[in-house]
This record gives C-alpha cells, sequence and structure tokens, in this order.
C-alpha cells in the first residue's frame, strides 16, 4: 500500500507582510495601554511592586511582539502547506505544534472565499472548505491562484452536480 505523499503547495510570501501588519497593530494598541498604565503608576506613585510588575510585563510583551512581528509570519508562511488530488485535500501547518488534516474530497459540500481590506491591498483570499461537520481554511491565497484551487475542488467533488440533484429534489 502506498503512503499519500505530503503537501507541497505554499501559501504566498504576502502573508508575511499581512502577519506582520496584523501583529503590528495588535501589540501597538497593548503597548499604548501598557504605557498609559505605565505613565499612571510612575506620576501617582503607586505602589512599588505595581510598578515593577508592570515593567516585567511591558518588557514580556516588547519581547514577545519582536519575536511575533519578525520571526514567526516566516516561520509561519514556510509551513503552510497544501494539497489536493483526486481523492483528498490536504493541509499541514504549524512549526512547533503541526496540524495535518486530510479531507476526503467526498465529504466536501462548499468552496468559498473570503476577503478583507487588508487582504485586498495585498491581493489575497483566504479559500474556505467546508464538509459535512465543520469548515477548513487556506489562509493568504493569491487571487488567481484561489480561483483555479477553488475550481479544481467543484470539479473532482462534483459539487455543481450535487447542487443540481438538491435542486431537483426539493
Amino acid at each position: 500500500m502506498q503512503g499519500i505523499p505530503s503537501p507541497t503547495n505554499v501559501i504566498s510570501k504576502k502573508a508575511i507582510s499581512i502577519w506582520r501588519v496584523q501583529g503590528s497593530i495588535l501589540y501597538s494598541i497593548l503597548l499604548l495601554f501598557l504605557g498609559t498604565l505605565l505613565f499612571f503608576a510612575f506620576t501617582y506613585r503607586w505602589f512599588l511592586w505595581i510598578r515593577i510588575i508592570l515593567l516585567v510585563i511591558t518588557s514580556l510583551v516588547i519581547l514577545q511582539a519582536l519575536f511575533q512581528i519578525s520571526v514567526q509570519p516566516i516561520l509561519l508562511q514556510r509551513t503552510w502547506k497544501y494539497s489536493i488530488d483526486e481523492d483528498f485535500i490536504q493541509i499541514r501547518h504549524g512549526y512547533f505544534h503541526t496540524s495535518h488534516m486530510i479531507i476526503p474530497v467526498s465529504r466536501i459540500k462548499c468552496v468559498h472565499t473570503i476577503d478583507g481590506p487588508l487582504l485586498r491591498k495585498f491581493g489575497l483570499v483566504k479559500l474556505i472548505i467546508g464538509t459535512v461537520t465543520s469548515t477548513i481554511m487556506i489562509p493568504h491565497l493569491l487571487q488567481s491562484e484561489a480561483k483555479e484551487v477553488k475550481e479544481k475542488i467543484v470539479s473532482i467533488a462534483k459539487l455543481d452536480k450535487q447542487h443540481e440533484m438538491n435542486e431537483q429534489h426539493e
């Protein structure tokens, strides 16, 4: 019996920029909040232990922000892989904790794309694959690539015929 080959398609390198922008926005808001707390702590001479805890938390948040804005997006982009063949759709992602999903094509019920202002700016979309029990997302595909993948899934899963059969039964 031959094993299923590992997925080889990767998401767009533009995903790195999107994750960096999202991380920058998140950590800017968080650091602004912590900075405000630190300002009040030192201006109004809060207890020393509160000031020390706020300084430690702020330092840890800065270190985490540096990692999640500079290193993590690169690791995420390199580890997000997917593949589509006649029988299965595979999605593999994660660098410390790896998730590897294998979805039988026969379980697919719908496929659609989602974009937002940030994704549109970079020409990307998220591809959502709906199964009987859940939804699976492939993030940050180029719009043209997502269209091809979507059409391939629809043709393999024969979603148009299922939709027509459901309409006939109603």
